[in-house]
């Protein structure tokens, strides 16, 4: 694990889906590394539990990422506490698993479910990006021009996707297919955009699973094999905010592996 301390001091953070998984390793690590940090999260979330064991640089913003209001009054907040924000770290997300249709039942995978994985996971991280750019476009650039860093989760279900993905594979593949004409909409700005694709990570869905599912899943990852750690997701977005070419690229964070169906 990285020690490094204060490698993002002076930088304000802006993480959704921060209260749990993915996104609360990475507040936790960003703030390690001397960032203040906003957790965005839904209201029943354990967001303000949190806050509290990481400190007066974190604040907790309950947060549903579709609803404009939501991010606007998330973002009002983070000026209003600490004057600005530097990086957006976008890991809400959610999933569903049904086939495209159950024979058995004679029942098509339901239209709502699958609108509901998109707009949270693909919508949701559209409205705050073109909601927070705003924000970050304020910054004055540093020696290379840049203003800040927006980072969003995909997921290897883009590319490799399996039985009763449909949703959420088509939720993070267009995640994917924004990353580049985001970073390029925003380069004039100095604002650089990137994705990353996490494999198979020790977060509270996969956890919720039985240790025997587990084991087996870790046995599917050729190199380490085991389940990734939430901190090395987190350590490869803050090397996206701290590497200044990084741009318009989505990176799979998986050990190599590749989903079979």
């Amino acid at each position: 694990m990285n020690t490094m301390s204060g490698a993002m001091k002076g930088m304000v953070t802006l993480v959704t889906g921060g209260a749990s998984g993915l996104g609360r390793a990475t507040a936790t690590r960003f703030l390690r590394q001397g960032s203040k940090v906003v957790i965005c999260d839904i209201p029943t979330s354990k967001g303000d539990e949190v806050v509290k064991e990481l400190g007066n640089d974190a604040i907790f913003c309950p947060t549903d990422v579709r609803k404009e209001k939501d991010v606007q009054a998330a973002l009002a907040a983070c000026k209003d506490k600490f004057g600005k924000l530097d990086v957006v770290v976008n890991c809400a997300g959610i999933g569903v698993a049904f086939k495209v249709y159950n024979f058995n039942k004679k029942l098509p995978h339901m239209l709502e479910d699958f609108q509901r994985v998109i707009d949270v996971n693909t919508v949701g991280t559209f409205n705050v990006i073109r909601l927070s750019v705003g924000l970050i476009g304020e910054n004055e650039p540093n020696t290379d021009g840049q203003r800040g860093v927006v980072v969003n989760t995909a997921s290897v279900a883009a590319y490799d996707g399996q039985i009763g993905q449909a949703a959420y594979s088509a939720s993070k593949g267009a995640i994917v297919g924004m990353t580049l004409p985001l970073a390029r909409d925003l380069a004039a700005q100095g604002i650089r955009v990137c994705t990353i694709a996490p494999g198979l990570f020790e977060t509270p869905l996969l956890m919720s699973l039985p240790e025997k599912v587990r084991k087996f899943l870790a046995t599917t990852v050729p190199f380490p094999s085991r389940l990734g750690l939430p901190d090395e997701y987190a350590h490869m977005a803050e090397s996206i905010v701290l590497n200044p070419m990084m741009n318009g690229e989505t990176v799979r964070v998986d050990g190599a592996l590749r989903m079979q169906a």
